[in-house]
């Protein structure tokens, strides 16, 4: 729990902040903590934006799992929308935006590669998929820097475009 929290704090930080404003310091008494709290679970600042970017993506992981849904991209799809929904997204914004660090954001390029690729090839319209899966990347982009943009409305009107892209269609 104490761990989130830290995370949490680093985010709204950066948020606030930005990337600029990301020290161990400022961090520890956003959370309300000594300094040598915040070092007891992140020994560096390197090892907290790795926390966050682990974080985001077992977040999205577990979005995934939970939604209904015959194929992969009505998942990503769903998960998306749900994160947009949740004001999730801003985790997205923030972490990506907190390091220059190849390194640290490794991890989260391998699992934008993996959301990218996986079942493509099993979807019914590969292409169709990969475009709904690239126009989720366009939403998570957008409303991150703007969370008021898309309305509920505007969500719905969307989710159900996009849904018919990747209907199967009868032949």
């Amino acid at each position: 729990m104490r761990r989130d929290e830290l995370l949490d704090a680093a985010e709204d930080l950066l948020c606030d902040q930005g990337s600029a404003a990301l020290t161990l310091a400022a961090v520890a008494d956003r959370a309300g903590v000594s300094k040598g709290g915040l070092l007891y679970h992140y020994g560096s600042k390197e090892a907290l934006i790795k926390g966050m970017v682990e974080r985001l993506i077992e977040d999205f992981d577990t979005l995934m799992a939970a939604e209904p849904g015959g194929t992969y991209t009505e998942r990503y799809l769903g998960a998306t929308l749900a994160a947009v929904r949740s004001g999730r997204l801003r985790r997205w914004a923030v972490v990506t935006g907190a390091s220059g660090n190849l390194f640290l954001l490794a991890p989260l390029r391998e699992a934008m590669t993996r959301w990218h690729r996986e079942e493509l090839s099993q979807e019914p319209d590969p292409v169709a998929s990969q475009i709904v899966r690239l126009a989720c990347e366009g939403l998570w982009d957008v409303a991150s820097h703007d969370p008021e943009l898309n309305t509920e409305a505007d969500l719905q009107v969307l989710e159900q475009r996009l849904k018919a892209l990747i209907e199967p269609t009868s032949a």
